[in-house]
């Protein structure tokens, strides 16, 4: 029975991933990520958390050699159904299949957020990259999000509790200085703000509300009632959620 809601659950999640990927201005976030890393004809990737694969085939369509890996059987099995001439690998960030020094550009998107110690992490993409390697980290910050509804005071309740759910729901805004921490060089952020009206994001302000609820921070009521409202706005074409996004790069010496 656990396996079945596990699946259910990467199937839900896969459907939340292809979501965000047709957002406006989500293709080019990607693109510019595999500028940064400087993803070419004969340079080594890898995807961290690299889920259904997309950025791996499109790294691999400009010609790179781009593996993923994702802690997630289940994620990789679909990976490999989607994109079978891509590689992918069954991994997490913390321990990579990779050896030492071979890899030319190291990319996780939405990715950090889910780890207990980031700068673990780090030092294993430093293990990985060759002298001269690029990182880039991609993702929002679960504490900034800005949602219109009725009750401020309730929203900012849900939108604080869901997020201290997470590991690490600041580690977007923590990039800069876990890189520099981390011995990495050229250090840069590029911010942006996605705005989303679609009422394909949904799902995603359900799971606000119910984790806030489970954590005890709202009550059932006051969840479904919100919930309720945001399916409202979503029927009428009045949903509005904005989500600080954050691109860090930097350079292994």
């Amino acid at each position: 029975m656990f396996k079945e809601e596990f699946k259910d659950e990467t199937t839900r999640l896969i459907a939340l991933l292809d979501a965000a990927d047709r957002l406006r201005g989500a293709s080019e976030m990607r693109l510019r990520s595999y500028e940064l890393l400087g993803a070419a004809p004969g340079r080594s990737m890898v995807d961290v958390g690299c889920g259904a694969g997309r950025a791996v085939a499109e790294m691999a369509g400009q010609g790179a050699r781009a593996v993923g890996v994702d802690i997630q059987d289940q994620m990789i099995a679909a990976a490999r159904e989607r994109w079978p001439q891509a590689e992918f690998e069954v991994a997490g960030a913390y321990e990579l299949p990779l050896a030492d020094r071979t890899l030319d550009g190291y990319r996780a998107d939405k990715v950090f957020h889910e780890l207990d110690d980031p700068a673990r992490a780090l030092a294993e993409a430093q293990r990985v990259l060759t002298p001269g390697g690029r990182i880039v980290l991609t993702g929002q910050d679960w504490d900034a999000f800005v949602i219109d509804a009725d009750d401020a005071g309730l929203t900012r309740t849900i939108v604080h509790a869901r997020a201290d759910l997470l590991p690490s729901p600041r580690a977007a805004r923590h990039y800069r200085n876990l890189l520099l921490d981390c011995g990495f060089e050229d250090v840069g952020v590029e911010a942006a703000m996605a705005v989303v009206t679609d009422p394909a994001v949904l799902p995603m302000l359900v799971g606000l509300a119910e984790g806030a609820r489970s954590a005890g921070a709202v009550s059932g009521p006051d969840a479904e009632a919100w919930v309720a409202e945001q399916r409202e706005r979503a029927r009428a074409g009045r949903l509005f959620l904005a989500v600080p996004l954050f691109v860090a790069s930097a350079t292994k010496p």
